[in-house]
């Protein structure tokens, strides 16, 4: 389970309102309690280095945001949770291209924005013995 503030559910959607009808992209900083919940903490807002034309259906989050984005939560005492990006247009399901690039341990925020709206908002998790995803659950709080 993922734990998220209302707040930061909405810097997410906006994110993704603001670069549609292209894919946006970020890091999820926070920490894992004991029982194994994340709890999501801060954002690190990433543009879309993918090249242009595939930005409406492809995400890429540069090596050097990534570094970035792992300092910083360093400097708070934060993890990299995983990450999230937007489906413009489509549903917030992971895609075959997100399922290949995906790493087991990371959340997967998703979320959809259709006609420059929010829609529906999930997180997934790679299950590393299928290699499939499931859904994690989301409290927002």
């Amino acid at each position: 389970m993922i734990r998220i503030k209302n707040a930061l559910k909405e810097q997410i959607e906006n994110h993704g309102i603001r670069t549609y009808p292209d894919e946006c992209c970020g890091i999820l900083l926070g920490k894992t309690e004991e029982d194994g919940t994340k709890v999501l903490a801060k954002l690190f807002i990433t543009d879309n280095s993918r090249s242009r034309p595939e930005q409406y259906h492809r995400f890429e989050i540069s090596p050097d945001d990534l570094l970035r984005a792992e300092q910083d939560a360093r400097k708070e005492k934060l993890d990299v949770l995983g990450f999230y990006h937007s489906h413009p247009d489509h549903p917030a399901r992971p895609s075959e291209y997100d399922r290949q690039h995906a790493f087991p341990f990371y959340s997967y925020i998703i979320v959809s924005i259709t006609g420059s709206k929010p829609d529906d908002f999930t997180c997934w998790v790679l299950d590393e013995k299928t290699f499939q995803f499931d859904e994690e659950k989301i409290e927002f709080f």
